[in-house]
């Protein structure tokens, strides 16, 4: 036995079939004694959540829900104080008036009693949320200025795009049901005019404009202003080929205010 292997040793005193089975043990006992797998596919599916309904009011969570709980409470003590003609209400273009557009601003809106209620990120969930809560309550503005609808482009379809546009243009008639509401079309994102989030929001527009009656809501698209002529957003026009530069606020500017000079007198 001195000479023996060790496999050797163990054929001789064990069963053939049984040195196979303590070799490789049948599958499905295999199967029954391998560890259990890791939970990224359960934790995968748990958290692909379903997109929010883009026409119902939703407060904004994650690692901006207190910066943007925080610009709510600033337009709620604004809308305090009253004395406002014109309210502008949209996401991170309509906030740029203060930003890349603040020279437009002062310029056009400082001294008309206007209002600037954007808020970076927002969709149109948000704002029929900041709605519901207030940002409107007591005023009585001659006009709203509403874009919004970008930000859904990820998540949502343009049908259902064009649903929370229509959500929230209705949310402003009963709460401020004097007002005009001059609702201006998603405009244009994406390099180029092929792109895939630039193609829903231009499809959304093609729905949202039915939402104009030419009285109580005015529609303008300034969305062939902002591109070039073959099609292309330059860097001139929007960095990011989303926001716009204060050349984009010019136009947005030269757009706005013949419909406010109706509305506002």
């Amino acid at each position: 036995m001195r000479g023996m292997t060790h496999k050797k040793l163990l054929a001789s005193i064990v069963p053939l079939s049984l040195l196979c089975w303590l070799i490789a043990p049948p599958l499905n006992l295999r199967a029954q004694t391998a560890a259990p797998a890791a939970p990224a596919q359960a934790t995968t599916t748990a958290s692909t959540q379903q997109a929010e309904d883009p026409a119902v009011p939703a407060v904004k969570r994650g690692a901006r829900a207190q910066q943007f709980l925080d610009q709510h409470q600033k337009f709620l003590d604004r809308a305090k104080q009253g004395d406002i003609d014109i309210v502008f209400m949209g996401d991170s273009i309509t906030q740029g008036w203060g930003g890349r557009g603040k020279t437009v601003w002062e310029q056009r809106y400082a001294n008309r009693k206007a209002v600037n209620f954007g808020i970076g990120g927002d969709k149109t969930q948000h704002v029929l949320w900041r709605i519901a809560n207030g940002e409107l309550d007591g005023i009585s503005p001659k006009a709203v200025v509403l874009m919004i609808g970008t930000n859904n482009a990820k998540d949502n379809s343009p049908a259902d795009i064009a649903r929370g546009v229509e959500a929230c243009v209705k949310a402003i008639q009963e709460k401020v049901p004097q007002a005009k509401i001059v609702l201006f079309a998603i405009f244009p994102r994406g390099q180029k005019p092929d792109d895939e989030l630039r193609q829903k929001v231009m499809q959304a527009n093609s729905t949202i404009h039915a939402l104009a009656d030419g009285d109580k809501v005015r529609w303008v698209d300034i969305g062939d202003k902002l591109v070039e002529p073959d099609g292309t957003i330059s860097k001139d026009m929007m960095s990011d080929f989303l926001h716009p530069g204060e050349k984009g606020y010019v136009i947005w500017a030269d757009a706005l205010d013949p419909v406010l000079a109706e509305i506002v007198k």
